[in-house]
């Protein structure tokens, strides 16, 4: 039994190899296929992500089961995956380079349909990614990004300046109407005639 648990069923290097080869694959088909893969938008995305994961785990491990060998791969994937992103952190060209670039989806309020074409996005989903982030549509958009990670970044509508103006004019005369009321009212209350 314990045999089977800890004795390698393949070479160290080989469970060293294995995860370092699929992960460096998984990297670049994700970058290939884009951001939406990243951002998980509908149940299909999910799936295939999922999927991918198990499909890859013999690639992985190999005809190996044991505990010693699935600890391997592990952290050979662990620390493949630190050593490039510390990488990356210390060479940011390089890291841009590979990221790619943030896509704009809205502009100035607009839907740009090419965008949403690149990124194999349809209006409903961007439309559900919007109520998400807590916008009832797309007229309170003004800017939305989908950035390299799959993040997006929503700028809400603001209100052209003179309107603000005008709507912080009004408050003040609403109030004034109200005190000037109050005097109103405490003078005839006083049996004072009114001014």
């Amino acid at each position: 039994m314990w045999n089977s648990i800890f004795v390698l069923g393949a070479p160290l290097a080989e469970k060293i190899l294995r995860p370092i080869l699929v992960y460096t694959f998984l990297v670049v088909i994700l970058r290939v296929f884009g951001k939406r893969e990243l951002a998980q938008l509908n149940p299909f995305d999910l799936v295939v992500l999922l999927s991918l994961s198990n499909t890859v785990q013999n690639a992985i491990i190999g005809n190996d089961n044991s505990l010693t060998g699935g600890l391997i791969g592990a952290f050979a994937l662990l620390a493949m995956n630190y050593l490039v992103v510390r990488f990356l952190f210390r060479h940011r060209r390089l890291d841009q380079i590979l990221e790619g670039k943030p896509t704009t989806l809205i502009e100035n309020g607009k839907v740009i349909k090419s965008a949403l074409g690149k990124e194999l996005l349809t209006k409903s989903e961007l439309t559900t990614v919007l109520h998400r982030q807590g916008f009832d549509s797309l007229s309170e958009v003004e800017r939305c990004i989908l950035e390299p990670g799959g993040t997006f970044y929503i700028q809400r509508k603001m209100p052209p300046a003179d309107a603000v103006q005008h709507d912080e004019a009004m408050q003040v005369l609403k109030e004034l109407k109200w005190k000037v009321d109050l005097l109103l009212a405490q003078q005839q209350g006083a049996g004072q005639p009114p001014v």
